[in-house]
């Protein structure tokens, strides 16, 4: 038990330490996005391509902030390193649950340049590559850290309620209930950088049908950081956004990459 125990915990920390290249998007993950008042639900941090990976245990080191929001209370989510799911968490009210992740800083080096120009031209990181070179920086050998910052929305029975700005260096925050009486279809979400809309910048929605069919697309914020995109009854939904910044210089590296994500479900039809 100890060893499978052990190597678990392995695995789990080299997927930490794949980085932006190895394992692009982190993202919290409900056994289900719909319960009831004191029935507990596992909390799933996963991580991986294209809204599939593999889950995480819980590792110490790796969290930072793990919360959940019931209406204008917060309360702390603790855990023992390699619980799975990583976190469990039992609703104490109906309405909108928001779960919410802040991982401790993360490291990668690069060795190719051509792999972290692919990895700035995915995500849209305008001025990047400008601005390491105008910084002197190496072409290999370099250094980034990178932080996760994830939230998922559970409906809890009625489920009527609002999303919340928690404070995080980077977040989408929900503009839409999709588990609500009277929810129209159309998903909302605004996306900060430290607390004030971020404009312009390229979000990447995944949809995973009930069938398990995964399909990919790209948005892009409004003038008030605002993105929107029709759902559908039955799906699971990922928004993904990243920002670039050179690292503070205690970090010991070039770059510090933000990931912003929001899980959802939209309920099937009745």
């Amino acid at each position: 038990m100890i060893r499978i125990i052990l190597k678990t915990l392995l695995i789990a920390g080299a997927c930490l330490g794949a980085g932006p290249l190895g394992a692009h998007e982190t993202w919290l993950e409900p056994e289900s996005y719909q319960a009831r008042p004191g029935e507990a639900i596992g909390i799933d941090i996963r991580n991986g391509q294209h809204f599939a990976g593999m889950a995480l245990p819980w590792l110490d080191r790796g969290i930072e902030r793990f919360v959940v929001i019931e209406g204008p209370l917060e309360r702390p989510i603790t855990g023992r390193l390699g619980d799975m799911p990583a976190a469990r968490v039992t609703p104490r009210a109906e309405g909108l649950m928001v779960v919410g992740l802040q991982s401790g800083l993360d490291r990668l080096s690069y060795a190719d340049w051509a792999k972290f120009a692919a990895f700035v031209a995915e995500k849209e990181l305008t001025g990047t590559l400008e601005a390491h070179r105008a910084r002197a920086l190496p072409e290999t050998g370099f250094a980034e850290v990178y932080r996760r910052l994830a939230k998922t929305l559970v409906g809890v029975g009625a489920a009527e309620g609002a999303d919340r700005a928690l404070g995080f260096v980077t977040e989408f925050v929900a503009l839409a209930n999709p588990y609500a009486a009277g929810f129209d279809g159309e998903m909302a979400a605004r996306l900060l950088e430290d607390g004030a809309p971020r404009r312009g910048a390229r979000v990447t929605a995944f949809t995973r049908a009930p069938d398990g069919t995964v399909t990919e697309a790209h948005l892009r914020t409004d003038a008030e950081g605002v993105v929107r995109l029709r759902v559908s009854p039955g799906h699971v939904y990922l928004l993904d956004a990243v920002i670039m910044r050179p690292a503070p210089a205690e970090a010991d590296a070039a770059w510090l990459s933000l990931w912003a994500a929001l899980s959802f479900a939209v309920p099937p039809a009745r």
